[in-house]
C-alpha cells in the first residue's frame, strides 16, 4: 500500500502548551497522522487526561503507540532545561519540536509593568529559545528534524495593548529564520505557523457584538478552528515539507495577507 501524504508514522514529537485549545489541536493532528506525541504543560493532571484522549486520535494500525505527558513550568528556567532531556528519555528520539506555549499580559505601553513584559518574554520567547537550542543537538546527530513555532498575526502587524506579546512573537519569527540558516544542511527545517483569530475557550467568553466585530475584520467572515492550525503543523512536520525552511505559514482567513 502506498504511504499517505504527510504520514508521520515512526516520528516522535514534543508539543508545549498541549492542554490548551490550539496546543491540544496540534497534538491531535500529529497523533492522527501517526506520530508518537509527548504533551507538555504546567498542569500535570490535565496533561494525563489529555494524553489518554490522544489514543482516540491514533490510527488503528498504530494503537500500540504510547503517548506521554511531561509536566513543565516554562516560567522556570531549570524546568525548561530538563524538558528536552525528559522527552528524549521517554520517546527515545525527538523528530519534531512544536513551541506552542504562550501567555498574554496585555496593557497599554504607558501602563505596562516590568513584570508584565518580563513574564511574556520569558515564557513566549526565552523558553522557546532554550528548547530550540536543546533540541538542535540530537536532531543534528540524527540529520533530521522539524522545529515548528506558533507565532501570531500580531507579530507581523502589531496590536494595541500587546507590545510585549507582539515583540515576543516577532522575535520568534526572526529567531526561527536565523536557526533555519544554521542547521538546514543537516536536514532540519525551522518554520513558524502564525494564527489569526482562532476559536478557543478564551474567545468563547466574548459577547456576540465583540465576536461580530472580530469576524468583520476577517474576509472569510469567521474565526478559525484549532484544527486549522493543527493541519498546518502536521504539514510542516512531514517529510514532504523537507524543502520548506525559514518560512511563516499564515493561517488567518485572509485577515492579513502577507507576501
Amino acid at each position: 500500500m502506498e504511504p499517505r501524504m504527510f504520514d508521520l508514522s515512526g516520528m516522535n514529537a514534543l508539543v508545549t502548551g498541549a492542554s490548551g485549545g490550539i496546543g491540544s489541536a496540534i497534538a491531535r493532528a500529529l497523533a492522527s497522522q501517526g506520530a508518537r506525541v509527548a504533551v507538555s504543560g504546567s498542569n500535570a493532571e490535565k496533561l494525563r487526561i489529555f494524553r489518554d484522549e490522544l489514543d482516540e486520535h491514533t490510527p488503528q494500525h498504530l494503537q500500540q503507540v504510547d503517548h506521554v505527558a511531561i509536566a513543565c513550568d516554562l516560567s522556570k528556567g531549570e524546568e525548561v532545561e530538563k524538558l528536552i532531556p525528559a522527552a528524549l528519555d521517554t520517546l527515545g528520539s525527538l523528530d519534531v519540536l512544536v513551541n506552542n506555549a504562550g501567555i498574554t499580559r496585555d496593557n497599554l505601553a504607558m501602563r505596562m509593568k516590568d513584570e508584565e513584559w518580563d513574564a511574556v518574554i520569558r515564557i513566549n520567547l526565552e523558553a522557546a529559545f532554550r528548547l530550540m537550542r536543546a533540541a538542535t543537538k540530537p536532531m543534528m546527530k540524527a540529520r533530521f528534524g522539524r522545529i515548528i513555532t506558533i507565532t501570531s498575526v500580531v507579530g507581523a502587524t502589531g496590536n494595541p495593548g500587546q507590545m510585549n506579546y507582539a515583540a515576543a512573537k516577532g522575535g520568534l519569527t526572526a529567531m526561527s529564520k536565523s536557526l533555519a540558516q544554521e542547521i538546514a544542511s543537516r536536514g532540519i527545517t525551522v518554520n513558524c505557523v502564525a494564527p489569526g483569530f482562532i476559536r478557543t475557550a478564551m474567545t468563547e467568553v466574548l459577547g456576540d457584538d465583540q465576536k461580530a466585530a472580530l469576524n468583520a475584520r476577517i474576509p472569510m467572515g469567521r474565526m478559525g478552528e484549532g484544527e486549522d492550525i493543527g493541519a498546518a503543523v502536521a504539514y510542516l512536520a512531514s517529510r514532504e515539507a523537507g524543502y520548506v525552511t525559514g518560512q511563516t505559514l499564515h493561517v488567518n482567513g485572509g485577515m492579513a495577507m502577507m507576501s
